[in-house]
């Protein structure tokens, strides 16, 4: 049998390795997905998205899709609630909540927008087709057995005993990792965090309880149960989430029919148990996310509790941030030294996101609330609100040039997307050759360099056709974006795929040319330049 040879084999089918496989897919790079369960997950892990996978699914082409099912938050939501039954409640008088749209900072923050929870399986319903339809192979029921790797790549068997070799191996096969645990990468946090817990999900219409209102998550406390419900379709399909201090088989079909009627407060309503999951919140962060050419993405890298729905949005982010080096690379873009990069600009993101998701556990109402005092409270414990948890970090590695890692504002992402080196594009609608876009859309495969001077625009022009990292140009009319991006009038920002800012000058040089060229090489790893 001959071997197969693709350029990534990724070791792991669920959101987090399909995302990846999307990103590589959309950069002209094949990838093998191998899952050992039979099909998607029906059960989700996780419901929220938050505005930078948004932006990441609308770069993929795939926001309207994603959008379309999605449970709507737009109105009639409620955020997070506490009730003894959904019977008992009267749901009208209860007060609506930021709205989600508005929570995430407005539409001067940023374009990707999706209408409220997006469960997993509904999510993968949408990036598995896609993923397929670019090219990614997704291979179910088969799992890695074992690998080796070598300087040229990594040699891997699967379950039909196939033999595959990659240019590259990524790990999203969750928290209990093979691939991590065959590199041999410890990790490091506080672990487990608070009893076993189970997930139920069942289908029961609710409709009548909730008065044309929607919660994300509605905790129970009453005699008969005490626990959390989820919201997976805000009609029929639910979750219903309890400690587990007995035996998991002692969650039979009976005893969770019975704890969900109790949290429901109706002891004849029908119940259908879809299935039951037994799990515990986590909190760990691997001691490296690469060794040589193999990647650790998603839960594989790090477990963040659930409260704040931060670890699929981390773990999104992961797989695009690795995806467009490992295709500068492959291409001939990059050096190989930039993939160094990857641990270096990940890992610190997901230290602060445990950091963060473990400091709201005492109190979750310090990542749901809003207002004067709920900020203060906030500022006390070292809570970042959860905007600039999701979007306001920033990197600092050999692929961003003067890193500035201060964050103006614990509170206002919008001040913390100023332009500094290190920070995601600051978003802004433009009219650009007739069409309405944001400054996002801007940013090409390769690099790319906005200005609102003519003179870095020319010199721009001429390095974009020789420089092998690519590049593309764009003059931005000078105004108040410029002056927020902190460029002004005569200085220039280079901008990464992955629209983080890799090289910001306010000034003219007298040799523009040659300071872009030098960055272009200092950022892509060109070292035979």
């Amino acid at each position: 049998m001959t071997d197969k040879q693709v350029p990534v084999l990724i070791a792991g089918g669920g959101s987090v390795g399909l995302a990846t496989a999307l990103f590589l897919a959309d950069r002209g790079i094949e990838s093998l997905v191998v899952e050992a369960q039979d099909g998607p997950s029906a059960h989700p892990r996780a419901t929220g998205l938050g505005p930078r996978t948004a932006e990441l699914l609308r770069e993929a082409g795939l926001q309207e899709a994603v959008d379309a099912v999605c449970v709507n938050m737009t109105d009639g939501g409620l955020g997070k609630i506490y009730v003894r039954t959904l019977a008992e409640t009267d749901f009208a008088a209860l007060p609506l909540v930021t709205p989600l749209r508005r929570m995430w900072g407005g539409d001067d923050i940023s374009p990707g927008r999706v209408r409220g929870l997006c469960p997993q399986h509904r999510l993968d319903s949408v990036m598995l087709p896609a993923a397929r339809e670019r090219g990614a192979v997704v291979r179910y029921s088969t799992r890695m057995e074992s690998f080796a790797q070598g300087s040229n790549g990594v040699r891997v068997r699967l379950s039909d005993d196939s033999i595959v070799r990659a240019d590259y191996l990524i790990g999203a096969d969750g928290v209990r990792s093979g691939v991590r645990e065959a590199v041999r990468v410890g990790v490091s946090g506080p672990g487990a965090l608070g009893n076993p817990m189970m997930s139920m999900l069942f289908r029961a219409d609710l409709t009548s309880y909730l008065q044309g209102r929607r919660f994300v998550t509605c905790n129970v406390d009453n005699p008969g149960v005490r626990g959390m419900l989820a919201t997976v379709d805000g009609a029929k399909e639910w979750i219903l989430h309890t400690e587990c201090t007995e035996a998991v088989d002692a969650f039979s079909e009976d005893e969770c029919r019975s704890l969900i009627r109790a949290a429901i407060g109706d002891p004849t309503i029908d119940v259908e148990i879809v299935s039951v999951l037994p799990w515990r919140p986590r909190g760990l962060v691997a001691d490296r996310f690469q060794v040589g050419r193999v990647f650790l993405v998603g839960d594989a890298a790090h477990a963040v509790p659930p409260l704040g729905a931060f670890g699929l949005n981390t773990g999104i982010a992961d797989g695009h941030n690795l995806a467009w080096k490992i295709a500068a690379v492959h291409s001939g873009r990059a050096g190989a030294a930039l993939l160094d990069t990857y641990t270096a600009e990940r890992r610190p993101v997901a230290q602060t996101t445990l950091d963060q998701a473990v400091r709201r556990l005492p109190d979750p109402q310090l990542h749901w609330g809003s207002g004067p005092e709920i900020a203060a409270a906030r500022q006390a414990a070292g809570v970042l609100n959860a905007p600039v948890v999701q979007l306001g970090y920033r990197y600092d590695s050999a692929a961003v040039i003067d890193a500035d890692l201060k964050l103006p504002s614990t509170e206002d992402l919008s001040l913390n997307l100023d332009g500094s080196p290190g920070s995601r594009l600051p978003h802004r609608w433009l009219d650009h050759d007739g069409h309405r876009v944001s400054t996002l859309d801007l940013v090409g495969p390769g690099f790319t360099l906005l200005t609102a001077s003519r003179h870095w625009q020319r010199a721009a022009q001429s390095v974009a056709e020789s420089h092998p990292a690519g590049l593309s140009v764009h003059r931005i009319i000078p105004g108040d974006w410029s002056t927020t991006a902190g460029i002004g009038d005569t200085g220039a920002i280079l901008v990464r795929p992955d629209h983080f800012i890799a090289w910001r000058t306010p000034e003219s040089p007298t040799s523009p040319a040659a300071a872009i060229i030098r960055a272009l090489d200092r950022i892509s790893a060109q070292s035979t330049r």
